[in-house]
């Protein structure tokens, strides 16, 4: 499946769908518009993006139109996770956690939860 690139406002409607969607378009205007302080003309040039990027498909149906993603969250998150490491780390994810390591305070539960990790990673090679 190719990578379709989506924006940081593209991803709102995106985030709207995935947790409320099939929305129509006035759905999707209540969910993202207001928050983000978007005219409803705005959304709907935003819905146009996705659709022509095929991350979105609208559809007739008895409720009126209404969109629904055609990409999950979880390949999106993976796909935007692996770019960002690909760019900014050479691919490396130990670089990454370093990085927020340095410059972001780990809370103690942040700790715990890269220790649980890596020891069932650890666990995986046995």
């Amino acid at each position: 499946m190719p990578v379709i690139r989506i924006s940081g406002a593209e991803s709102q409607i995106m985030e709207a769908l995935w947790r409320a969607g099939p929305l129509t378009p006035d759905g999707i205007v209540a969910e993202v518009g207001e928050a983000n302080g978007w005219a409803p003309g705005t959304v709907k040039t935003l819905i146009t993006r996705l659709l022509r990027k095929k991350a979105i498909e609208g559809r007739r149906e008895d409720a009126g139109y209404v969109y629904r993603p055609l990409i999950s969250r979880e390949s999106y998150v993976q796909s935007e996770s692996q770019g960002l490491v690909d760019r900014l780390f050479g691919g490396e994810v130990a670089p990454l956690v370093a990085h927020f390591a340095e410059h972001r305070a780990l809370t103690p539960k942040d700790i715990e939860l890269l220790k649980s990790l890596i020891a069932k990673l650890e666990g995986d090679d046995e």
